[in-house]
């Protein structure tokens, strides 16, 4: 039976307050009369307990505390939504429920039940960004987009072909997929899809799930697309967290006001939501509940022993001092010079003299160290990330020591590679791991902005075809920049520099064309906000032993918000793989990188270098050349001689195709990322023919429309990596 149901959560919450990770457990928690405990569950103020009991700042914070059940349950008073614990910034309720679709073995639909929830827009709660947009299934992808408007949200895939291809843990696009969800959403809707009904998977998966939950609360499970009490245990199991804070009103704007609610000795910090409002922490030296008369308490430091055993140590508002006793001097600090008796010998005092140059050395140390980490936009990459929605919490921060000795202090003989942006050292780190460290180049803030993008890029991006960031290191002259090892090379490497002894046959260049595509559609759909390259070549994808493709080098790409449909920049990127589009207008789109990947393509084709060269004449981009003999319908001379020994034309043909709408003079026909993708899996599955039939007209309808691109000889050869400005103009342009 087909059941059609939408869940609508309203939460009218005008006034709201945030919560840490840590529940709040001081014995003063609520107003005087009033209950701190539903059940097991502590209820701090400005929330109470009891309906207009007067215990809470406003109605908006009532709690139900229903003892229907044992123990006693509490309840958010205007819905049904139950809570599981209140913290400083947030509030843990239990889902009500999560969106699934399920179908029958010839694809019908059997079952379906979307999710609809909604805060009050006058509401000062949110969905928080601890929560993530989970996808359960192996054919199915996922859609929220918001209610009024229907702009998406977050979206996420979740396919596999076989029970076996399912790994327990893993949640990155096989069988289970999660996304990021941003800040300061009030409202979503979810819709779950088929690429085929589940027909290809019926034996083991039947159904799709979406939902959204606390990061970290579940674990995937190969036995979770089998399972028939899949939703129930999801209800049960996996919270949802909502941010909340007090009013709409900065703290500027609120502190005027005479219902201001932070309390003596504690301070007003600004919601980060984007939605206004505000929260109270207890000020340094304080604790507390920074809501209620009369305000947060002093701590008395002193019961914790902080000065020298000779010392002296007075309880102040706020902090404390320490000081020696009589016969002694110093700063009666433990962590500072201590308290030394006047009588001491010459060796003593030699001892603390050597003592006090070794402090102020590792002082000097520590201050260089502090300032090399703000000259490297330690600061910035702070702010950055504070406002990334907790994106890079698995990004370490290595030492300059740890990484000298992995790098062995960065010898010429570890160089694997010189870049536009930096030199690439092979190191070791002192657990086993082989890792690749990025030094970038000594120079001005474009630079500095480049390595910090590149942080903030690769934080957001968990792809198995995308190459892997472990962390960064700020203290150092230059900013490093800590990778994991691709052993095999670049992709350029092989195409250009064959190894007799494994060449690259067609069926290899296939599978890294495909999962190239995949990845570069998953930066372009998948994340929170779209991540476009804007320097995809062959040199930029490296191989590893499995000759499994990872996209690299992402200094200068850029995420754009999701309803923005380009960006206008300095034109960057590589002569050979650059859009005539984009160098014309300086504006970059998603088609953009869709144009180089193209040059890609072609490149794994003919197996020559993106900017051909002879001596007759000036140098030509391989686009041009591969256009003309498009043209001139006499591929065959265009095509690598390796992959033609192979009885494999009709895949050859539809690759080229596709590689000749990729690089339209006008974006707007190129394809999608996503449609490049899928094409590309479908001519790996030996669909090739299909592919060329289904595209015999867009060729015959579009030759007129394609640009030939000639570079000038002045330029020289070799890796073309320039900045631009739009008005130069060094490629020249006809219409074929």
């Amino acid at each position: 039976m087909q059941q059609k149901a939408c869940i609508l959560l309203i939460l009218w919450l005008p006034f709201s307050f945030s919560i840490s990770k840590q529940t709040i457990n001081n014995s003063t928690i609520a107003l005087p009369g009033c209950p701190t405990k539903c059940g097991n569950v502590s209820v701090p103020y400005p929330f109470g307990i009891g309906l207009d009991a007067g215990c809470s700042i406003g109605p908006w914070y009532d709690i139900n505390c229903s003892k229907s059940f044992n123990p006693p349950k509490p309840f958010l008073s205007r819905t049904n939504g139950e809570i599981i614990d209140i913290s400083e910034t947030k509030i843990r309720v239990k889902s009500s429920g999560i969106a699934y679709r399920c179908y029958n073995q010839t694809g019908g639909i059997t079952r379906k039940f979307p999710t609809l929830y909604g805060i009050d827009e006058t509401s000062p709660f949110s969905f928080s960004n601890e929560n993530k947009f989970i996808v359960v299934g192996c054919d199915d992808v996922s859609f929220m987009t918001k209610v009024a408007t229907g702009n998406l949200i977050s979206s996420c895939a979740a396919i596999c072909s076989q029970s076996s291809d399912l790994s327990d843990g893993s949640c990155s696009g096989i069988g289970c997929c999660q996304n990021s969800l941003p800040k300061g959403v009030k409202n979503y809707i979810t819709s779950l899809r088929s690429y085929g009904n589940h027909t290809n998977v019926s034996s083991f998966n039947l159904c799709g799930y979406s939902f959204l939950g606390e990061h970290g609360r579940y674990r995937f499970h190969p036995s979770d697309v089998s399972d028939s009490n899949f939703e129930h245990r999801i209800v049960e199991t996996v919270p949802m967290i909502l941010d909340w804070v007090i009013g709409n009103q900065t703290c500027a704007e609120a502190q005027k006001s005479s219902l201001f609610a932070c309390q003596e000795n504690s301070i007003c910090v600004d919601s980060d939501t984007g939605l206004g409002g505000y929260h109270c922490n207890c000020s340094k030296g304080y604790k507390g509940n920074p809501y209620l008369r009369p305000g947060c308490q002093d701590i008395n430091e002193c019961e914790n022993n902080p000065c020298h055993p000779y010392g002296i140590c007075t309880n102040t508002l706020g902090g404390y001092k320490c000081s020696c006793q009589h016969g002694y001097f110093g700063d009666g600090s433990k962590f500072g010079s201590g308290c030394i008796g006047q009588r001491s010998n010459k060796a003593s005092v030699l001892t603390v003299t050597y003592w006090l140059y070794k402090v102020v050395k590792k002082r000097r140390k520590c201050n260089r160290k502090q300032k090399y980490f703000k000259r490297n936009g330690g600061l910035l990459l702070q702010q950055q990330i504070s406002t990334k929605e907790g994106h890079v919490e698995k990004t370490r921060l290595f030492t300059a020591k740890e990484l000298s000795k992995a790098t062995d202090q960065f010898n010429e003989s570890r160089i694997l590679d010189k870049g536009g942006q930096g030199t690439v050292y092979k190191g070791m780190l002192s657990d086993g791991r082989t890792v690749a460290v990025k030094k970038s180049k000594l120079v001005g803030e474009n630079r500095l902005d480049e390595f910090i993008n590149e942080v903030l890029i690769l934080s957001q991006i968990n792809h198995r075809n995308v190459v892997v960031l472990l962390g960064c290191c700020l203290e150092t002259e230059v900013p490093l920049l800590v990778y994991e090892f691709i052993a095999n090379r670049s992709l350029f490497d092989h195409i250009h520099d064959p190894s007799a002894e494994f060449p690259m046959t067609w069926d290899m260049r296939l599978k890294i064309a495909v999962e190239v595509a995949g990845a570069l559609a998953y930066l372009h759909y998948s994340t929170s906000t779209p991540i476009y390259h804007r320097d995809i070549k062959s040199s930029n994808i490296l191989l590893d032993e499995n000759y499994r493709p990872k996209v690299s080098d992402f200094g200068i790409s850029r995420s754009i918000a999701v309803d923005k449909t380009h960006f206008t920049t300095l034109v960057k990127g590589t002569f050979g793989y650059l859009d005539p589009e984009y160098f014309r207008s300086s504006q970059f789109t998603d088609k953009s990188d869709v144009y180089s990947f193209g040059v890609v393509l072609i490149e794994l084709l003919s197996g020559q270098k993106p900017i051909v060269s002879s001596d007759t004449e000036d140098e030509r981009s391989l686009a041009a050349c591969f256009l003309m003999f498009m043209e001139q319908n006499c591929l065959h001379k265009f095509f690598d001689p390796i992959i033609l020994e192979h009885d494999k034309d009709e895949d050859i043909i539809a690759v080229a195709t596709l590689a000749y709408r990729c690089l339209n003079l006008n974006g707007k026909k190129r394809p999608t990322m996503k449609e490049v993708s899928m094409e590309l899996e479908n001519i790996k599955l030996s669909k090739g023919q299909a592919i060329v039939q289904s595209n015999t007209q867009v060729i015959s309808t579009e030759v007129g429309s394609v640009s030939l691109l000639y570079l000038n000889s002045t330029w020289t050869s070799g890796d073309r990596e320039s900045t631009v400005p739009s008005e130069t103009n060094p490629l020249l342009h006809y219409t074929v």
